[in-house]
């Protein structure tokens, strides 16, 4: 792999990393978030959403929720269990875009993929590529395959 080829992979893990710490952050920073509007809203599979939203269920969801993204986000930044990351990353990206896919549309601009697809593939080509063997802590500090 050339020298900008793990540039560009080590610049698109650590935005993408950002993106997950930032919207963690601000979730935990509001002190009263919840998911209980957008899993209400929800148009595809719209029990399993509400059933998320339950009273019982909801404070695991908010939970995993914040802390899942600021996790997910150093874990990125740092270049540190990028494949675990990257893979609970993609759920939740699924787990996002089904919320709001009414098919074929997504939202009021997108048909089909929205930013949440375009997310997910590039957290599977950060998983792919173990790019936290590339100017991350993995590759210094854990030696995985």
């Amino acid at each position: 792999m050339t020298k900008s080829q793990k540039l560009s992979l080590f610049l698109l893990r650590v935005s993408i990393g950002w993106l997950f710490l930032y919207a963690g952050l601000s979730k935990l920073m509001k002190g009263n978030w919840s998911a209980a509007g957008y899993l209400n809203s929800a148009k595809t599979f719209p029990d399993l959403y509400h059933w998320f939203a339950s009273p019982g269920i909801l404070p695991v969801i908010n939970f995993l929720n914040e802390y899942g993204q600021i996790l997910i986000g150093i874990s990125l930044i740092l270049g540190i269990l990028v494949r675990y990351s990257s893979i609970s990353a993609v759920l939740m990206m699924i787990l996002y875009y089904f919320a709001v896919l009414q098919f074929p549309k997504i939202g009021t601009t997108a048909y089909i993929v929205d930013e949440h697809v375009i997310y997910a593939l590039v957290l599977l080509l950060l998983f792919a590529m173990r790019t936290g063997k590339i100017l991350g802590l993995e590759g210094k500090i854990i030696k995985m395959e």
